[in-house]
């Protein structure tokens, strides 16, 4: 293996899949809200809708790839057609819909669901290139000597790529439909040339893949009873990853809407910046500690870290503190936006270093030249159960949310701050269930 052309692909395609998967998570809820004044439901609909999508794309897609023996070809080619699907929203505005549809309200209604639509067929896309293809790729192309260090890099790059993304997003007017429009075609492309560059700087893992399987013998083999007993640390793993992404789910998809409009803080890109770098700083370190330390090790400072995130974040913003202090919710304060940042920058270290933990763990457990078919039971633990249940959480806490009136006349609810203590909640119980897991896997220890 080529050492350098592997980290120069390894970085390339993470960077962009993952500045492609923040327009998505981050923005497209951003899109709905902004463009048709999409509901707490809609928005949690978009999500589970996508997250059934991604699960599915990566079950069939993953498990082809490995009868196929091939894992270059899905993603480069994913790639292209993920950039292509990208673009396609430029033809998602409400002045072409409107020609459609006699009232305002009707072509909003019928926006939102032309943006769940064409979410799901990019997340196709995605999914096949990203979740099924890259991931099975990486794991393949790495060994327990190196997955903490690879995942590390691969665990930084949501943030790195949000920084982008902020960074890009600067310079357009989200409130204006012609922004949107440019960032879809400018998003679009980038991920189509990187799946062109991908055919020259992407290696074929030189891994013998088992042909024994007929293809949906291969798709269903995670699901066995038989091979859950046999790899029995990955299920535990699977299943702790579910809660940690429930936690991260809750609060994720309302979060830049929190920030900028509850809070009023209009430069909110001021705070995520400097706290992404330093939380993406600290993530690719951490790598070289995941190699040395065992999970359970590992994976304690991630969640202290992300659990005392949450409770500056929702403390800092509290009614209750306002009732001590009347002045204390104002978004040009500095001392308000200190404890902010310190927030933000503790809840997006221990959400990525968790991820690097999960992400170097289930590879490690992952059988030999099988990693194809394993990817869609990692995307039911990291999107599909935690992006139905987190954002319906999210949704439920802020049923009563309070609401205000646009310039058009229409209603958008705020996001409250009760979201991160229902984060908090989920997880404290992963952090209860690991230490009861650690305590019984001590004794097995001392009984053998």
């Amino acid at each position: 293996m080529n050492k350098r052309k592997f980290y120069l692909a390894l970085i390339i395609f993470s960077l962009v899949g993952q500045i492609a998967w923040v327009v998505e998570n981050m923005y497209f809820n951003v899109f709905i809200y902004k463009m048709f004044n999409a509901s707490a439901g809609d928005i949690s609909l978009m999500v589970a809708a996508s997250a059934a999508a991604a699960t599915l794309t990566t079950i069939f897609i993953g498990a082809l790839s490995d009868r196929l023996g091939r894992r270059r070809i899905f993603m480069c080619l994913g790639y292209v057609l993920w950039g292509v699907s990208i673009m396609a929203f430029a033809l998602v505005r409400l002045d072409v819909i409107s020609a459609l549809f006699g009232s305002a309200a009707s072509a909003a209604s019928a926006a939102v669901s032309a943006v769940i639509v064409l979410d799901c067929v990019m997340t196709f896309f995605g999914s096949s290139a990203n979740d099924a293809a890259y991931n099975a790729w990486l794991t393949d192309m790495t060994d327990t000597t190196n997955r903490g260090r690879a995942e590390g890099i691969n665990s930084m790059m949501p943030l790195v790529a949000i920084l982008a993304v902020f960074g890009g997003f600067m310079g357009f007017d989200l409130d204006k439909a012609e922004s949107w429009t440019a960032i879809y075609l400018v998003i679009g492309a980038v991920v189509l040339a990187i799946g062109i560059l991908g055919f020259f700087i992407v290696d074929e893992p030189k891994v013998k893949y088992p042909d024994t399987l007929g293809y949906f013998a291969t798709i269903f083999y995670g699901f066995r009873p038989g091979v859950m007993r046999r790899h029995a640390a990955l299920y535990f793993t699977l299943a702790a990853f579910v809660v940690f992404n429930i936690s991260i789910q809750i609060f994720m998809p309302y979060l830049i809407i929190f920030y900028e409009k509850t809070l009023g803080i209009s430069n909110y890109v001021l705070i995520f910046a400097p706290a992404i770098v330093l939380a993406a700083l600290f993530t690719a370190l951490y790598g070289k500690y995941i190699d040395r330390h065992g999970f359970f090790v590992s994976v304690a400072h991630p969640l202290i870290l992300l659990m005392l995130g949450y409770v500056i974040l929702w403390f800092f913003t509290s009614p209750y503190l306002i009732m001590l202090y009347p002045a204390a919710l104002k978004a040009d304060e500095i001392w308000f936006l200190i404890p902010i940042f310190i927030g933000s920058l503790l809840m997006l270290s221990g959400f990525l270093s968790g991820m690097a933990v999960f992400g170097a763990k289930i590879r490690n457990e992952t059988p030999e030249a099988m990693a194809g078919r394993f990817q869609g039971l990692r995307i039911i633990a990291q999107v599909l159960i935690p992006g139905v249940v987190g954002p319906a959480i999210g949704a439920w806490v802020l049923r009563d949310a309070e609401t205000i009136v646009n310039s058009d006349g229409t209603e958008s609810f705020l996001p409250s701050n009760a979201i991160f203590i229902a984060a908090l909640i989920a997880a404290a119980v992963l952090a209860v269930g690991l230490i009861i897991a650690k305590a019984v896997s001590k004794k097995h220890e001392k009984a053998v």
